[in-house]
């Protein structure tokens, strides 16, 4: 890949290169436009904390609306003028996610929630794997190093069957399933071609990344608690859900495998490549 990693330094870049790269630290910059895109559906008052841990280094933030009455949209254009507001058409988490990748310019799209249940800061991890060679950054609450604040026991347990099931079948390596933040490189979305519309977007996604050969990375991450309101996951309809995806995903031989996956899960120690 042309995107890579290289240290920032104090002189300033030629005038070839001038703005070509984007400080991350004080140490790093990265050449990729980032895009983040978070649906949101009556999220405004968690929306300042949200936005207030993105990274300033992003190259644009695109927020599906799903319809909201609380005036999400007036607060997101108040804390960030640039947002770029896209009005989703149909229902539910896939569908609205569908739609703001569709709007994104950025070469890489990271996928975080409104509920103020993700930290923003941890996007430099993602991108820090993306451009170090991997093509998708999956998050993981049971990667060492992650955790979750919000995960009931019944949660817990399904989520680790069903993760179970998805390396069984697939071949994956994953320590964690049903989770809402990744990162990717856009031309990703060519190989997954996504067609749901519900809270199993997450793990069609990691199917289908396996199943086309994508090189995954894990990424430990700490899950918060919502912020404010109520949630709309329901444990036993979206397990149900999620368990239909991977039987279906299963009998279809329409998307080939190209190469042996491989799933690095990182943790405090060294990753390890299946």
């Amino acid at each position: 890949m042309n995107s890579v990693l290289r240290p920032a330094v104090s002189r300033p870049d030629p005038p070839t290169e001038a703005g070509k790269y984007r400080p991350v630290t004080s140490h790093l910059a990265i050449a990729p436009p980032v895009s983040v895109v978070i649906p949101a559906m009556n999220e405004a008052e968690n929306l300042p904390y949200v936005f207030k841990t993105l990274p300033g280094w992003i190259h644009e933030v695109v927020l599906v609306d799903g319809n909201s009455t609380d005036g999400t949209v007036e607060v997101a254009r108040e804390l960030r003028p640039d947002v770029k507001v896209v009005e989703q058409r149909g229902k539910g988490k896939g569908d609205a996610l569908i739609s703001g990748f569709e709007a994104c310019t950025g070469d890489i799209i990271v996928m975080v929630d409104a509920d103020g249940s993700a930290d923003g800061h941890e996007i430099v991890s993602y991108v820090s794997a993306l451009v170090s060679g991997a093509d998708f950054a999956k998050g993981s609450r049971f990667a060492n190093g992650g955790g979750t604040d919000d995960m009931t026991l019944v949660r817990r347990l399904g989520n680790r069957a069903l993760c179970a099931v998805v390396n069984r079948k697939f071949g994956a390596r994953y320590t964690d399933l049903c989770y809402g933040y990744n990162a990717f490189w856009r031309h990703c979305l060519d190989r997954i071609d996504l067609d749901c519309t519900g809270f199993e977007v997450e793990t069609l996604m990691n199917i289908r990344v396996v199943k086309a050969g994508l090189r995954v990375q894990e990424i430990p991450s700490h899950e918060y608690l919502r912020i404010h309101g109520t949630s709309n996951l329901r444990a036993v309809r979206d397990g149900l859900r999620v368990l239909k995806v991977i039987l279906k995903e299963r009998s279809n031989r329409r998307v080939l495998r190209r190469a042996r996956p491989r799933t690095v899960a990182l943790g405090v120690g060294r990753g390890e490549v299946s």
